[in-house]
């Protein structure tokens, strides 16, 4: 066999499969391009893991791109499963080059930041997918970007991010030959499955941590308003990842008539259209309940700042009474001590000091002045 056999002509379809048939990969039948070389040029450090398979079981487990075109053209009924992590412009065109992949979707896998969407171009089916992980010691959620190209006889994924672990949906797959031979969607199903699942452990603690916010809420404490916020924001992160695959999960299940497929396989999309919806509902509910909370909190903090300042004014107004209190006394007590400084001075031309009654004067003069004031401070209440 020649070490770059010329690309096989695509077998028909099988009778369930909900891919359109179409035509040959672009260039069949002409000169076959030249395979991809290993080693960095060709993103091989990007590649996670390839297999090719054949009616559910593993016969291949290729190491580059090249590898594994050269792998699935030798097997006319065979099937890719292409697993990729942030890969490089070269690899993602040279994978265009060898499955006819629609450049629109090739620029959305390389470049990310992608909404959840379901779009088919020609006998391809390009899936996006946001998932999600809950970070124990940091108490975040962590969002990742899955792309998949799903073909008649290949499946190719395009991780962004830590999440989702596929190597399981691998191995899941493969320990069930049964199910993989069912073909590429199939592998669909099943990492639609992953992805939705790991939503589970992600909205466990995003309750636990809105259990939390709310003891921390009536607690007073007072850095629970940045945790409410950072929460509702990832929370419009979650609902903008799992709202679109409600619509996505329902519009392939409305083509299991037209693509003809498998019972076992919409019964599986079944399922996880269930979960998608039940995790939705949740992620929605969480976000009515945080805006609740984050209301709750604002009104509890304006009720204490309420209170501090009713206690800041009462502490004022006791001290207002106080001073008026104490300012009333030191003019009473400055009275006489005015008339007794004055009478004091000894002058010679002071003719009361030579007078007989000048001393019962000067008493009297006091004590009319300090009771007078005493009078006109008590009706004023400042006494």
């Amino acid at each position: 066999m020649p070490e770059n056999p010329p690309r096989r002509q695509r077998p028909t379809p099988k009778k369930h499969s909900w891919l359109r048939s179409a035509p040959a990969r672009a260039g069949e039948g002409d000169t076959p391009p030249a395979p991809v070389p290993a080693g960095p040029e060709n993103g091989a450090g990007s590649i996670v893991h390839a297999a090719v398979y054949r009616e559910g079981h593993r016969i291949s487990t290729p190491t580059s791109l090249a590898d594994t075109y050269r792998r699935l053209r030798e097997q006319p009924d065979g099937m890719a499963w292409i697993g990729l992590h942030r890969p490089t412009e070269s690899e993602l065109v040279s994978l265009a080059e060898e499955f006819d992949l629609h450049q629109l979707a090739v620029e959305d896998a390389l470049e990310a930041h992608q909404r959840p969407k379901l779009e088919r171009y020609g006998d391809t089916l390009f899936v996006v997918l946001r998932a999600a992980r809950y970070l124990d010691a940091s108490e975040e959620v962590d969002f990742g970007e899955l792309h998949i190209f799903v073909g008649h006889d290949f499946v190719i994924t395009v991780r962004h991010g830590a999440a989702p672990d596929l190597s399981a949906v691998r191995r899941r797959m493969e320990s069930t030959p049964e199910l993989l031979a069912l073909g590429p969607e199939a592998v669909l199903y099943a990492i639609l499955d992953a992805v939705v699942d790991g939503y589970a452990p992600v909205v466990w603690g995003v309750q636990n941590d809105i259990d939390e916010i709310e003891t921390e809420v009536f607690g007073g404490d007072p850095e629970v308003s940045r945790r409410i916020y950072e929460l509702a924001r990832e929370m419009v992160e979650f609902q903008r990842a799992t709202r679109p695959l409600v619509g996505m999960l329902h519009g392939l299940m409305a083509g299991f008539t037209k693509y003809g497929t498998d019972d076992e396989l919409q019964r599986y999309l079944r399922d996880v259209a269930d979960h998608v919806t039940h995790t939705s509902e949740r992620v929605d509910g969480f976000r009515s309940a945080l805006a609740d909370i984050l209301a709750v909190n604002a009104t509890l903090v304006t009720q204490q700042q309420n209170a501090e300042m009713r206690a800041l004014a009462e502490a004022g107004f006791e001290q207002n009474e106080e001073i008026k209190k104490i300012s009333s006394w030191a003019a009473i007590l400055f009275a006489p001590t005015l008339v007794g400084t004055i009478y004091g001075m000894n002058f010679d031309n002071m003719p009361e000091l030579h007078w007989v009654g000048g001393y019962p004067f000067a008493i009297v003069l006091m004590a009319i002045v300090c009771t007078s004031l005493y009078v006109i401070f008590k009706k004023r209440d400042w006494l």
